[in-house]
């Protein structure tokens, strides 16, 4: 998974597994790419923040809801909160895929994405004579001795294969999402259409591309197929019915298992060259690489600037369990019953807490009795309303409900939804059950057990 929870800060970057997002609340995908998008499913219910485009691709591929898609126009600062600003700049990788400028306390931090660097990129006023603190850098082709053409020079290669065969027709391997751009010139190149399934022609015009696409067979001899299709088995069923040649564009070295496969080294990610170009244009104080397990940060170290670098706020939240007391003073509450929380939050946010439920009724079943009012004295065995250790008890009640203890507010809370009259049940017995240390009861047989209890209710009845 090429996702990133961003230190210091609420931000998560194509990364789709809340448990382990940590403190992230605020969510981002850079673009519609299946290895960007491992874990969002159409059960996902949180805001997520794309460009336009990407969000009505979310909504016909994955199901998301859009109730949850916040889009965000490309080249306008949007604040989030009063934490975040971020800025969506165009990426150059494939349609709908962008870049996040993230501004707040935490600094400025660039997210590249998957991108293809393009000197217009330079163009862009947000970026320029930006003090940049964190780069988080597309390094899928960091590697000095690999070297990619531009994508123009990949296009006029690949016009050129096409017309060293001119009785063969051509297939494309693409995959579902990027390339569209070389299908578009190869058509108007040649002037021909391209051959589609009818669920890619219901993209093309979704994504609203020139219209150079059908899906009927033989009105072009240039196909678009999935890059799974262009194998040694499917190559000798096409020429069995026609001569055919296969063009695969990918930056990636590839085995060729047929003749009349050519790879051209077309690639939406940058090149080492202009991985260098554009970080000695933007000069960030640090370089942090997007793909995990590729050390290239050495390659950039002479580009990097010496301006102080803002640090990340490692004080960030993060779902960390505490007292219900103190969650409840954070928000400015009074403490609320658990019982009641969970009876009103029956789906789980944040912190998870168990059900105080279960531990009632394990007590329940110990004591075989519902729990009283707690309207019982000090005294386990005083049963006189009108006592003065009553009437002191009931008071003392009254204060531990107004929030100074949050163990007994909960059992007092647990109580008033389970009252108990006096008339039926001599007031101390709970109490006095539910004070006896485990390894004293443990001693007493059931039978000897159930004697105590009859001997309580005739004391009780006498008095």
């Amino acid at each position: 998974m090429s996702g990133t929870v961003i230190a210091g800060t609420p931000i998560a970057v194509d990364f789709w597994s809340v448990r382990r997002a940590g403190g992230a609340r605020l969510f981002f995908l850079s673009h519609m790419h299946s290895d960007h998008t491992v874990g969002l499913s159409s059960t996902w219910s949180r805001p997520l923040y794309c460009s336009p485009l990407t969000a009505r691709l979310l909504h016909r591929r994955l199901q998301v809801p859009t109730c949850w898609i916040r889009p965000l126009e490309v080249g306008q600062s949007h604040v989030l909160g009063e934490e975040v600003t971020v800025t969506l700049l165009d990426s150059n990788h494939c349609p709908g895929s962008v870049m996040f400028l993230f501004e707040g306390t935490f600094g400025t931090i660039l997210y590249t994405g998957d991108f293809r660097y393009a000197s217009t990129m330079r163009g862009e006023p947000v970026l320029q004579g930006r003090h940049i603190d964190r780069l988080y850098l597309d390094n899928t082709y960091c590697d000095p001795q690999r070297s990619l053409p531009s994508r123009q020079h990949a296009t006029r290669q690949a016009a050129h294969v096409i017309r060293t065969h001119p009785r063969h027709q051509v297939v494309i391997g693409v995959y579902s999402l990027g390339k569209e751009t070389l299908l578009v010139d190869l058509a108007m190149e040649f002037s021909t259409w391209v051959v589609v399934s009818p669920w890619r022609l219901e993209q093309m015009r979704l994504l609203e591309l020139p219209d150079v696409f059908t899906t009927e067979e033989g009105a072009g001899w240039i196909r678009a197929v999935d890059v799974a299709e262009i194998r040694w088995d499917t190559l000798v069923s096409w020429n069995m019915l026609h001569p055919t040649i296969a063009i695969l564009p990918t930056g990636r070295p590839v085995k060729v298992t047929h003749p009349n496969i050519h790879p051209i080294p077309y690639s939406d990610h940058s090149s080492f060259s202009e991985l260098c170009e554009f970080v000695k244009w933007l000069k960030p104080c640090s370089v942090i690489p997007i793909v995990k397990g590729s050390m290239c940060q050495a390659y950039f170290q002479e580009y990097l600037s010496s301006a102080p670098q803002a640090l990340p706020d490692l004080k960030m939240p993060k779902p960390v369990q505490g007292s219900v007391q103190q969650q409840s003073r954070r928000q400015g509450q009074e403490p609320t019953c658990l019982l009641k929380r969970a009876t009103h939050h029956s789906v789980p946010r944040g912190v998870v807490y168990e059900s105080p439920e279960k531990y009632t009724k394990k007590s329940e079943e110990l004591t075989g009795v519902k729990v009283p009012q707690q309207n019982s004295c000090e005294s386990a065995f005083c049963s006189k309303e009108g006592c003065t250790c009553h009437v002191q008890r009931k008071e003392k009640g009254k204060e531990e409900l107004s929030g100074e203890q949050p163990g007994e507010a909960r059992a007092a809370c647990a109580l008033h939804r389970a009252p108990v009259s006096d008339e039926h049940f001599p007031t101390g017995f709970a109490e006095q059950y539910l004070l006896t240390p485990l390894n004293v009861l443990k001693q007493n047989s059931s039978q000897k057990f159930d004697k105590l209890v009859e001997d309580f209710f005739r004391r009780g009845k006498a008095s």
